[in-house]
């Protein structure tokens, strides 16, 4: 390793192959066979967890007890490459041929930046996985570094808030410290996440968004097809589920605050899910995120990953894609170890909403029931349905669902209710004149620092 090498690694933090240390501790061993057991990476001695630098000093005795304890080691691991650069000891561990090992205290391995102890379920599965290649690991076929976009490297650079700069010259020795590059190839996860045009070479890496009229895929109103790197595909779900779900305003002492039907973080969690979890071996397939009336569904390729099952799904984690997860958490999009599920049931809990709903088998689904009061009421999903009934359906709707934001929040104003409901100002100017005269709501005070007040529940009789 060089030194430019060297300060790359430490710029961009732990992750799936990279664990600091402040000083030398015997029980090193567990994070060499942790990373054995899994891709394989490097221990920095002298380093604390910030990446501040302490420094540390080898000496023969320590060399010796570190090699002592690799051979240690069972299988033995005989390929630890030590050396001194910049006051810090450099300990490379290569991914391991004869896994799983384990040291004195048991089997480790490497989840995002983390060593953590595995149990037998876990120990006997990766006996499985060393007989199959993971298609995240396999070299991309045809891929060529005049494929590979800086400008999607700096935008990811950023994301992991990382200030180094990546360019022509420096380009291998990035890749390789995240796990993408290796004996001179780009592998496939490298190619998802970084490729200027993945569909050339992974064509089925891509994520479907659509919203409907109704609970079935029957009345389609919207559409998108993403066929960009994972972090594109991440950030257009997020901007589709905002376009397509209610949201309230809430005023917090003196600023104003967005609150969506269905919590964004629990969302988030579980599209950062799909994008990690998704077998990208199974050709054909895509993502999908579907917005229904009275659901969002978010579906990926890939049941249950071995070591999951119904009774310790979530509260064991086990990635399908190691080095995507490991991308996706330097760039923060996911939770810690295992928490990701219960805070997703936490934050939907909390809301009041119905509890989610997971299911597995050839694919994953996450179901988020919406409110019943935010549902589409009275769409108009015939073209034969006339004008008449199309015109009094919607002003239900409108009727309703200002009432129930006023009821949320009693300083709304006209132009947040129509940015709400998605329609003019003066529409809503004439829902609230019908429902003042209707005696449904009341305004307190005058038009600025004034509020509503909603006196009683909307007679569908009433209503025009």
């Amino acid at each position: 390793m060089d030194i430019e090498k060297l300060k790359l690694i430490i710029a961009e933090g732990e992750g799936l192959t990279v664990e600091f240390k402040e000083k030398y501790s015997s029980k090193i061993d567990r994070d060499i066979v942790a990373l054995a057991n899994s891709k394989g990476g490097y221990i920095l001695l002298g380093v604390d967890d910030s990446g501040k630098i302490i420094g540390e000093r080898l000496t023969n005795q320590m060399k010796a007890e570190i090699l002592q304890l690799a051979r240690n080691c069972d299988p033995q691991i005989n390929t630890l490459k030590l050396s001194a650069l910049e006051n810090l000891i450099v300990i490379e561990v290569l991914e391991g041929e004869q896994k799983p090992y384990s040291c004195s205290s048991g089997y480790f391995r490497r989840l995002d930046a983390v060593s953590q102890k595995m149990s037998q379920q876990e120990v006997r599965d990766l006996f499985k996985e060393t007989t199959d290649l993971l298609f995240e690991s396999l070299s991309c076929k045809g891929i060529a570094f005049d494929d590979i976009s800086l400008k999607k490297i700096k935008v990811f650079l950023k994301e992991s808030n990382v200030s180094f700069r990546v360019n022509k010259a420096n380009l291998t020795s990035f890749l390789s410290s995240v796990s993408v590059y290796s004996d001179g190839k780009v592998n496939n996860a490298g190619a998802m996440m970084f490729a200027e045009n993945i569909n050339k070479f992974i064509p089925y890496s891509e994520t479907i968004l659509g919203a409907f009229k109704g609970a079935t895929k029957t009345h389609i109103y919207d559409r998108k097809d993403v066929r960009d790197d994972l972090l594109t595909q991440f950030n257009e779900a997020m901007a589709f589920l905002k376009k397509h779900l209610n949201v309230r305003s809430e005023i917090r002492e003196i600023n104003r605050h967005e609150i969506y039907e269905i919590p964004l973080d629990a969302l988030r969690e579980a599209v950062v899910n799909a994008l990690v979890h998704r077998d990208y071996s199974m050709r054909g397939t895509n993502i999908s995120i579907n917005v229904f009336d009275d659901r969002v569904e978010i579906v990926n390729p890939g049941g249950f990953p071995n070591g999951i099952t119904k009774s310790n799904f979530g509260k064991e984690s086990v990635r399908r894609n190691m080095i995507i997860a490991d991308l996706f958490h330097r760039m923060d999009k996911m939770e810690k170890i295992g928490s990701g599920i219960r805070r997703m049931r936490d934050l939907v809990k909390t809301a009041g909403l119905k509890d989610l709903v997971f299911e597995s088998d050839t694919f994953f689904r996450v179901i988020f029931y919406r409110d019943p009061q935010f549902s589409l009421k009275g769409s108009q999903t015939s073209s034969q349905s006339g004008s008449q009934t199309s015109s009094q359906s919607g002003s239900q709707t409108s009727s309703q669902r200002i009432v129930l934001l006023m009821k949320q929040n009693s300083a709304i104003t006209i132009e947040e209710l129509a940015k709400n409901l998605g329609i003019s100002s003066r529409a809503i100017k004439k829902h609230i004149k019908i429902l003042r005269e209707q005696g449904v709501i009341k305004r307190i005070g005058h038009d600025f620092g004034g509020h509503w007040e909603v006196k009683k529940r909307i007679q569908k009789s009433k209503l025009r």
